[in-house]
């Protein structure tokens, strides 16, 4: 594509190229912008407005490094992954709104799902250890009033983990 049909494109849409860019940085977010460029075969600042435009316009919402959890279980200590089904009382908007907010805001719950059919919310929760998740289900949970149900379900080997969302990109 062009540098003048680059500032032509609209913006929100995508092209194969924008698709094989986010490719490689969901495999590599590390990839320095020459590299990239390269892989892309596009030349170096083309590649750079096209990441910063795919950021702008939320294509990208953040680069982050993803760190070993049972490496650092071994060097911290134990640690504790619950995939917890929190099913509410009542499933007003505005309740359901408020036990998301409140969801988000606590550093051990790393996923929030509202999902459907079944429970209201799947979460993804890691604590250092059983205390620690003592400590949140009595801050989250036990203290809300309109919280129902809950089952939690205690990891014991964390076969796959991914970040990836499926792309349709031709590889030449």
């Amino acid at each position: 594509m062009s540098a003048q049909a680059e500032i032509n494109k609209q913006p929100g849409s995508l092209d194969a190229v924008d698709l094989e860019l986010l490719a490689i940085l969901q495999a590599d977010a590390s990839i320095s912008n020459i590299a990239l460029a390269d892989k892309l075969r596009i030349s170096a600042p083309t590649c750079l407005r096209r990441t910063k435009r795919l950021q702008q316009e939320g294509w990208i919402e953040k680069q982050v490094a993803i760190l070993s959890s049972d490496k650092l279980g071994l060097a911290m200590g134990h640690s504790v992954t619950a995939l917890i089904e929190v099913s509410l009382d009542k499933q007003g908007e505005e309740l359901l709104q408020a036990f998301e907010t409140r969801a988000v805001q606590e550093t051990s719950v790393q996923q929030c799902w509202r999902v459907s059919p079944g429970p209201d919310f799947m979460l993804v929760v890691q604590v250092p250890d059983m205390p620690s998740y003592l400590a949140f289900t009595q801050r989250l949970l036990t203290q809300d009033a309109n919280v129902r149900n809950v089952k939690a379900f205690f990891s014991v080997k964390r076969a796959k983990f991914g970040t990836q969302i499926p792309l349709p990109v031709a590889m030449t």
